[in-house]
């Protein structure tokens, strides 16, 4: 029985994790996406804890924006650095969760790198 769509993110991510650790010093950016919306945190894996967390439904709603998915995941990541910069993490790992690195994923990704994060 072939195994469906979520089944098969779910094991990428699991491949992926087994790799990929956040400590201390380089904490785990992890992205989540759904149909509608687009989650970032970065997360300590040692302590178990969320240092801090972006999402897009936030400047959707907030701000009424009108741009499309692309341009809401860019900010997303933008502001994700910047509540990065006031916990004082400037280095990350990227975990992007077994989703390919194209599309809204990656614009998170250039979004986090041009508000000055490093991975």
């Amino acid at each position: 029985m072939k195994a469906i769509k979520s089944q098969q993110r779910n094991r990428r991510h699991a491949r992926i994790r087994a790799k990929v650790l956040g400590t201390t010093e380089r904490p785990r950016l992890s992205i989540f996406r759904s149909n509608k919306f687009i989650y970032a945190q970065i997360i300590n894996d040692e302590t178990g804890k969320t240092l801090v967390a972006s999402t897009d439904a936030e400047m959707k709603k907030g701000k009424g924006k009108t741009g499309g998915k692309l341009e809401s995941s860019k900010t997303a990541g933008i502001e994700l650095a910047k509540k990065a910069k006031e916990a004082n993490i400037t280095k990350v790992v990227f975990d992007r969760g077994g989703y390919l690195y194209t599309g809204r994923v990656k614009a998170v990704a250039e979004g986090a790198r041009e508000g000055g994060l490093n991975f």
